[in-house]
């Protein structure tokens, strides 16, 4: 038996996918649930798996766009597992590979630097624009330099030294394609301005230094700055809740709830998975729910609906070593927050400058619809809970906020 294997639909909003990489070959014998393509939306990478077992016949090229419900391989069920060698497929199988087999493209003619003279054309051309014959690769026959080109041929912009000066291009991803269309759409859509503070980490410090090896022997987790910042959000957008709403239309949207987006690092891009009422969830539950998420990104195994919905976004850029950026609203949020890395910074404490652990914290927000009062307010808001966590954030016992 035949089964056709179909595109599902990965949500609703999503007609159209592509094929990014066929993790089987043509003739392969595969089983039932094995990954057998990843394949990208506009908004994640998802694995296609095999709906049963017997021999695949691919009627996809990867990078392909294929619509949500098109066939994009075979597989012959009444084919029987290999044993070591090459699957032996059943000959109604054989000759469907056949009839679907593509046609192999001619060789195409390797570009070879000229092994003949150029024509006299091209020789005044090139003589005109001070070029060795020996820079330019021939198109004509034999590798000969034609008119054209000697016309095309660009003078160099310098000595040539002998090192590559190659280049590659290559398609990008639905995925990152989106991505570059929802950012660009943010900045020319929205009236986006960003407010900055800074923040003394020394109290989050003492706390993960006298606690974090207990933390983890109890709960299995790393306590990170993640709950701290989630916690410190999830106040502020209560005491500022138009820093939670968005604009639809003629009408703001508010929130009675926090809806947190994580910006993680996966494999394909950025993701930015969402932590469902933040607001509810506990130091432990925060650092269990972004770790979470972080390894389904990392696999892979993120879904549409785990990044969808989202009321405010936090974005990380300090693991990279960012010390200050903008960082750009996630519509059709209002408001994002930039972490960024610690450093050693003199500051004024109490009349005496000394050298506490800084951090560098920016909000992004739309002003259409979060005045500047707001804005600065959230952000104060958050740096007042993260410089006095244990007071804000733990109800003045540290012990019990975290559960030991």
């Amino acid at each position: 038996m035949i089964l056709e294997m179909k595109v599902p639909s990965p949500g609703e909003s999503i007609k159209e996918v592509e094929i990014a990489t066929w993790l089987v070959k043509n003739g392969d014998y595969v089983e039932k649930d094995q990954a057998i393509a990843e394949v990208d939306s506009d908004k994640a990478t998802l694995e296609l798996p095999a709906e049963a077992s017997g021999i695949i016949t691919l009627k996809a090229e990867e990078g392909d766009a294929v619509a949500v419900g098109a066939v994009v391989c075979l597989i012959d069920t009444a084919a029987a597992k290999p044993e070591g060698g090459a699957p032996e497929a059943s000959e109604p199988a054989k000759e469907e590979v056949k009839a679907v087999e593509a046609p192999k493209a001619a060789p195409v003619a390797e570009k070879t630097y000229a092994t003949q003279a150029p024509s006299p054309a091209a020789r005044k051309i090139l003589e005109e624009k001070n070029i060795e014959p020996s820079a330019i690769v021939g198109t004509g026959k034999g590798g000969r330099i034609t008119k054209d080109d000697a016309v095309n041929a660009v003078p160099s912009m310098g000595t040539p030294t002998g090192g590559n000066r190659g280049t590659e291009r290559t398609k990008l991803s639905m995925l990152r394609r989106k991505v570059a269309e929802r950012l660009v759409a943010a900045k020319n859509e929205t009236a986006m301005l960003t407010t900055f503070n800074e923040v003394d980490m020394s109290a989050i410090y003492a706390i993960r230094d006298q606690y974090k090896e207990e933390f983890k022997a109890k709960h299995g987790l790393g306590l990170g700055f993640m709950s701290f910042f989630t916690k410190a959000v999830t106040r502020a957008l209560q005491l500022y809740p138009d820093v939670n709403s968005m604009i639809d239309g003629q009408e703001k949207i508010s929130y009675d709830f926090c809806d947190i987006s994580v910006a993680v690092s996966g494999p394909k891009g950025l993701m930015v998975p969402v932590m469902r009422n933040a607001e509810t969830l506990s130091f432990r539950g925060v650092e269990a729910e972004i770790k979470r998420l972080a390894l389904r990104a990392r696999d892979g195994q993120i879904t549409v609906d785990e990044m969808t919905g989202g009321t405010f976004t936090i974005s990380n850029g300090g693991v990279f070593g960012s010390m200050l950026s903008t960082p750009i609203i996630n519509p059709p949020q209002s408001g994002i927050l930039g972490m960024h890395n610690v450093v050693d910074r003199a500051i004024v404490k109490n009349g005496q400058i000394v050298i506490a652990p800084v951090m560098y914290v920016a909000l992004s927000y739309d002003h259409r619809i979060i005045d500047g009062r707001e804005s600065v307010g959230f952000l104060v808001a958050v740096k007042e809970a993260l410089e006095n966590p244990a007071e804000i954030l733990m109800g003045g016992n540290v012990k019990k906020a975290l559960e030991l």
